[in-house]
Parts: C-alpha cells; structure tokens; sequence
C-alpha cells in the first residue's frame, strides 16, 4: 500500500528483457535519485510511476525490478530509458496518510488533454477511459503517474485538477503536455462501493 505522496524522482536507466524465454517481461534498472534505501531490501515494494513494483537488486543509488507483461500492457512509461519517474517506498501502518490509500495497480492510462498555468499553478485535465469515470467524482481522489491528487472537475469523459507550485516542483508531472499519456489508478474505496452496489441489485 502507498499514499501518493511522492519522495523522490528518479530515472529509468536500463531496460532489460527478463531472462526466461518464456516471459515477455522486462527488467528495469531504477536511479534512486533522492530515495532512501537504506531500509529497503529485496522483496520490498516501490510504486514508480504509481506501479507498485518488486524490489529484485540493490546497489549503490539503484535497485532493479522485474515488470510482467501483463503489467506493461495496462500502464505507461515503464519500457523508457531516461525516462523521469516518480517513487514511493510502501506504506508502514505506523505512517501519515497524507495522500489517499493507493494499492499500486494501475486501472489503465490517460491522455493529457490540457496542462494551462493558472496563476503560480497549473490546470491538468486527462481524458479517462469510459470504464474508470463512474469511480471519477468531484472533490473525489485519484492518482496520476503515483501522485495522490483531487479532482477538480468533471465534464463527460475529462477530469481536471489544480497542481500547485509544491506538487509541480517535486514530481515529474511538470514535464506533461498535451498528448502525454499517464498512469490512473481510481480511488480504490470508489471501486469497493461501486462492486457492493452492483452486487446489491
């Protein structure tokens, strides 16, 4: 579990494709950039990009882990070499949740549709596929690239939010522009609610 607030940016440095033949898979070499490691070992889990990951190897400012195919087909961004990515360790029970309850697993990727400074901040609206927009609400939560976010607005399939100068400066959402793609996850409380209403009638 994670909470969406970022603690580092760091870079994809090396792609690799896994060794088993039979795994379309790819191994990926993180820079940790400002990232403590020195109480994570491996088995441990990292979001990059809000994609809750496996910690395979550790060395000096890097780990490595190992990304399924299937994953890989559901998010965006995690096959590019030099690629800026946002990190956060997994939650401790004994932590603030200063974002929202993230499980790492990213619903499907967005398009950016707008990214227009409002003042010293920034308005983002990302055009989400039609099966997520009964969990995208208004004042709801969502997460974007990992970043723990709320929803401004919401019109048809399009939401936006207001990024302020805090969230710009340390994330790597200050490098969207229109047409980027980005990585969703909905509130997963939403998605409980949703499946129990459904069942209910």
């Amino acid at each position: 579990m994670f909470t969406g607030i970022i603690e580092a940016v760091g870079e994809i440095k090396q792609v690799r494709k896994l060794k088993a033949p039979q795994d379309n898979g790819l191994c990926l070499d993180v820079a940790s950039g400002g990232l403590d490691l020195s109480d994570v070992a491996v088995g441990d889990s990292i979001a990059v990009n809000g994609v809750c990951l496996t910690v395979t190897a550790l060395k000096e400012g890097l780990f490595s882990v190992d990304v399924s195919r299937e994953t890989l087909n559901c998010t965006y961004g995690l096959d590019q070499p030099g690629e800026p990515v946002n990190l956060e360790k997994a939650l401790r029970l004994s932590d603030r949740l200063g974002g929202h309850l993230v499980s790492g697993h990213v619903d499907s990727p967005g398009e950016v549709v707008g990214f227009d400074p409002v003042g010293e901040s920034c308005l983002l609206t990302i055009k989400a596929p039609e099966p997520l927009l009964k969990y995208i609400v208004k004042k709801g939560s969502i997460t974007v690239n990992g970043v723990s976010l709320t929803i401004n607005q919401v019109v048809a399939d399009k939401f936006s939010i207001n990024l302020i100068p805090h969230t710009l400066a340390e994330t790597t959402l200050n490098h969207l522009v229109p047409g980027s793609k980005v990585n969703l996850e909905t509130d997963m409380l939403a998605r409980y609610v949703a499946r129990l209403i459904n069942a209910a009638t």
